[in-house]
């Protein structure tokens, strides 16, 4: 593992709890665990969701009470901000943590066909 903190987006619904739209689920315990553990390493997390108005205040509610405190909400971290000049409407992260993902490998560029 590197020795600078990794930057960690993270979903809510369907990803630290249960899919309970509008409501919220269930917590799910292995991946907000997870990241607990992630934080206290020094990585910086950022919550990725779509709620927004009083739905993301519940969320974030939520995730304080289950020990989870953001260093950004939908938001690009200060830092890389400052590196890049601008904020991107994409949050930029080392990792996605979405329920929803999918993984597309890219092709070998090295590799002939």
């Amino acid at each position: 593992m590197s020795d600078y903190p990794k930057t960690i987006a993270v979903d809510f619904d369907g990803c630290l709890c249960t899919r309970n739209w509008p409501e919220i689920g269930e917590p799910n315990l292995d991946a907000i665990n997870a990241l607990l553990r992630r934080k206290e390493r020094g990585d910086k997390i950022i919550l990725w969701t779509c709620r927004d108005g009083q739905m993301l205040e519940d969320a974030i509610s939520w995730c304080r009470e289950h020990g989870i405190e953001f260093d950004a909400i939908n938001d690009n971290l200060p830092e890389h901000k400052e590196f890049f000049g601008s904020n991107s409407r994409k949050v930029y992260a080392n990792e996605y943590w979405d329920d929803a993902a999918v993984y597309i490998a890219a092709p070998d560029r090295k590799r002939e066909a």
